[in-house]
């Protein structure tokens, strides 16, 4: 079992910037691919970002290439993303992911454990 808790959150304007923390706790939460999904009201939960357990590998969707960066410290069993050149079409709920898997997926369905997710508004 892994706990899952972001912070971060909050309002931004339009090319500001934030940084998005996911906490982890529980059985050996270092070795899990993290990935970080959003939601919008009236859509489904999107993938952003996610990173393999060791940091090896990246991978991120086109909408947020060159402008978001995840990366980890498993010494410190935290994930971050990292959003610069904020637009108002990246507002939503984020949530961090974990998964046993070995690759980044990015089919929210087969992530194990989430967190509560964190509330990001990009105003215009």
């Amino acid at each position: 079992q892994v706990h899952l808790v972001e912070s971060g959150g909050g309002l931004a304007q339009a090319g500001g910037s934030l940084r998005l923390s996911c906490a982890a706790s529980g059985r050996f939460p270092s070795r899990y691919t993290m990935g970080w999904f959003r939601q919008a009201p009236g859509k489904e939960r999107e993938f952003v970002a996610g990173i393999s357990w060791n940091g090896g590998s990246t991978y991120y969707a086109d909408f947020v290439k060159g402008r978001f960066s995840i990366s980890r410290d498993n010494a410190k069993n935290t994930v971050y993303l990292q959003m610069n050149s904020l637009k108002p079409e990246d507002t939503a709920v984020y949530y961090c992911g974990a998964d046993g898997a070995l690759a980044v997926l990015t089919n929210p369905k087969l992530y194990e454990f989430w967190g509560q997710g964190t509330q990001v508004t990009v105003s215009s």
